[in-house]
């Protein structure tokens, strides 16, 4: 688990595709999550991944996870962990790059959480 102040626990459970914790204010589909990851491992030809921790954080959050592991400033809408199996997002950053984007919501996040898993796959 990425040493941060958020207490998570990691999904060890290995017949679980996605364990999903909110830690933020946003109302999140977590079937229609687990349905993405699951589709995305499927198209990346790696069916056998499990125990994904995704965790949705506040850019507060992931800008101090971003300096710590990556040494870069500021929040960013998506990391990775490959040899944790954990994904941290960032509702707050998607909601902008959704409008500027000019797609809704759920699409970017949809975008980011692939992206995440193509990472871990």
């Amino acid at each position: 688990m990425i040493d941060t102040d958020i207490q998570i626990i990691h999904p060890y459970i290995r017949n679980e595709l996605m364990e999903i914790t909110n830690l933020t204010s946003f109302k999140i589909d977590k079937k229609l999550l687990r349905k993405a990851a699951e589709k995305a491992l499927e198209v990346a030809g790696n069916k056998k991944l499990k125990g994904i921790s995704l965790v949705l954080i506040d850019k507060k959050k992931i800008s101090q996870i971003n300096k710590k592991y990556r040494h870069k400033n500021g929040s960013t809408d998506v990391l990775s962990f490959e040899k944790l199996n954990e994904i941290f997002i960032c509702p707050e950053v998607i909601k902008i790059q959704a409008k500027n984007l000019k797609v809704s919501f759920k699409s970017e996040l949809m975008r980011v959480l692939v992206h995440g898993i193509l990472h871990l796959a």
